[in-house]
């Protein structure tokens, strides 16, 4: 992995996750986690304060450095045990059926092999278990998708972003039920606002 990917690109990722839109969203997912959890794409643990005393022990999968070091920061006064995993959420390093719940909030557009992650996830989530997520992806307006289309290789190349993915068809496609799922624009421009946001189960 170049000095780019694992330290340019994730300095970039983790400024952009820190703008005021994401900030009055971000605590919409992490408090409906419980027992032990998995974030995929922690990040710089920003939604580490924003999780309740139900979760018991908290995994967070990060491949950049740079990220995991800031979450490990904040990790230091969280209310429950945070271990940081270097792994890209294509190879999960846990144990089948291990993790009560998953957290994933703008993170499956950067993922390069989705298919693949997603089937990772299911394979660690316990049958009872939930992925949780918040993601933007593709909407349904013609014209915004068009547009999503257009600028999806350069959002690619220059934040790993693929803000074209559908992941309500992703989801169901790797295995899982969708359970509770809103869609619909939050702020900013559109072709970057149409979020997911919801649950899903193992079928």
């Amino acid at each position: 992995m170049g000095i780019y990917h694992q330290c340019i690109a994730p300095w970039l990722i983790d400024r952009g996750m820190r703008n005021q839109a994401m900030a009055k969203y971000r605590p919409r997912i992490p408090p409906m986690a419980e027992g032990t959890v998995l974030e995929v794409g922690m990040g710089a643990g920003l939604n580490i304060p924003y999780y309740s005393t139900a979760v018991k022990r908290l995994f967070g999968l990060e491949p950049a450095d740079y990220l995991r070091e800031a979450a490990a920061r904040l990790a230091e006064v969280a209310p429950f045990p945070v271990t940081g995993l270097a792994s890209g959420a294509e190879s999960i390093p846990l144990e089948n059926q291990s993790i009560d719940t998953i957290v994933s909030t703008w993170t499956l557009c950067s993922i390069p092999d989705l298919e693949t992650a997603l089937k990772e996830m299911r394979r660690v989530l316990k049958p009872s278990g939930r992925l949780l997520f918040m993601e933007h992806g593709r909407a349904p307006e013609p014209g915004v998708a068009r547009t999503q289309d257009r600028l999806a290789p350069a959002f690619r190349l220059l934040a790993g972003c693929s803000p074209n993915r559908q992941i309500d068809v992703l989801l169901e496609s790797a295995g899982f039920r969708l359970d509770d799922i809103q869609r619909g624009y939050l702020d900013g421009p559109k072709f970057i606002a149409y979020h997911y946001i919801g649950a899903a189960q193992p079928c």
